[in-house]
């Protein structure tokens, strides 16, 4: 299944013909579109997510990330294409009749209703009877450890707790598929950290199809089964986590994705050289090009040490910056400046040392150069 759903054309812009794609899946997007005047805010976007699967739409802003969330949602209406759920075209469904729960960047919580009230208010419009509807709240505010907070008001909440509310509301309508708008943005960063586990932990529980959009990474790399990197209106690689930051299929992706070193390369008589030094690589692609290498994947070592099998490239220590989790090293190359992750434990080298950084042929992943 992984591997149909990864399946794309050479541009990375479409997904190659799977017959049996839509019979498989839960939550079905085929060739959705929307334009707004001559912009092309998503073009003829293919989707497909299992039951009880999580995708994160990956993107930076403008890549139309949440135009195509929206447009599942049924709040905007495509120009082209199909919202397709349990085999049910939902595409000219009104938004309430779609049998999904949607929580917003900024929670939209009701400030006159109580926390009780903000998250029966959706089974209430449904007209579900309030002894029924009080108990599925609960239920629902216990789910997300917000227990005996029922009768609070939303400013009596901290950031965190108005998410969980938010998210309670979307969980009490017992939705077929969950959709998720950048829903942990207005967070501090530990917080965030936090929500980003519970919410992972409640999706897997409850088992439902979720669709989460982001721009962060780190968001995206461990909440969800796989990601689909948005660029431009298009999803240029879908994949799990591990395929895409190890293997990126395109340019945008690899230097989108992680922390990454962009070396310009040149050809000459003999081959590939980045700085007029000679450099090996895997899966050239023809005409100007450049090197996308991860700083974790350099080593560094003496001027005097052997390469071996491994690229060299020399230079000298500019600087160490500790970043926290990681320490990172600034080296300036006839290549340009490079960084490289220090391993845990190693000692970092004195500003100004001649060093030299090497790595395997096989790490690094060779794109065309954009301005080729």
């Amino acid at each position: 299944m992984e591997q149909s759903l990864a399946a794309r054309d050479h541009c990375g812009q479409r997904p190659l013909k799977q017959p049996s794609l839509a019979l498989m899946a839960h939550l079905v997007l085929t060739g959705l579109t929307k334009r707004y005047g001559q912009t092309v805010a998503v073009a003829s976007l293919d989707l497909a997510v299992e039951r009880g699967e999580s995708v994160a739409l990956l993107g930076p802003s403008g890549c139309g990330k949440t135009t195509t969330l929206r447009m599942l949602a049924g709040l905007i209406a495509p120009d082209a294409g199909r919202v397709t759920v349990a085999d049910q075209d939902l595409t000219q469904v009104p938004t309430h009749k779609r049998d999904m729960g949607y929580v917003f960047q900024s929670y939209a919580l009701f400030p006159h209703l109580d926390v009780a009230a903000n998250v029966a208010f959706g089974l209430a419009e449904r007209g579900i009877a309030r002894s029924e509807r009080d108990r599925r709240a609960r239920e629902a505010l216990a789910l997300v450890r917000l227990a005996g907070f029922e009768g609070r008001r939303p400013r009596e909440l901290s950031g965190g707790q108005q998410q969980r509310v938010a998210l309670a509301r979307a969980l009490v309508l017992r939705p077929q598929v969950l959709l998720l708008d950048e829903s942990l943005s207005n967070l501090d960063a530990r917080l965030r950290e936090s929500m980003r586990h519970e919410i992972r932990e409640i999706q897997r529980n409850l088992a439902i199809t979720t669709l989460f959009v982001t721009h962060d990474q780190t968001e995206a790399l461990t909440m969800c089964d796989r990601i689909a990197v948005m660029n431009r209106g298009r999803i240029e690689q879908i994949g799990t986590a591990r395929e895409i930051y190890d293997t990126p299929a395109t340019r945008f992706v690899a230097g989108f994705v992680g922390r990454i070193n962009t070396i310009p390369l040149a050809r000459d008589a003999t081959g590939l050289n980045a700085g007029g030094i000679a450099i090996r690589a895997h899966g050239v692609p023809d005409g100007p090009v450049d090197l996308f290498l991860r700083p974790q994947l350099v080593a560094l070592a003496a001027r005097s040490e052997p390469a071996g099998d491994a690229n060299r490239l020399e230079g000298v220590a500019a600087r160490t910056v500790f970043v926290g989790d990681r320490s990172e090293v600034l080296v300036d190359t006839a290549a340009g400046r490079l960084v490289v992750e220090l391993a845990p434990g190693a000692p970092a080298p004195a500003d100004g040392a001649e060093i030299a950084l090497l790595w395997a042929p096989e790490t690094g992943r060779v794109f065309a150069r954009e301005d080729a």
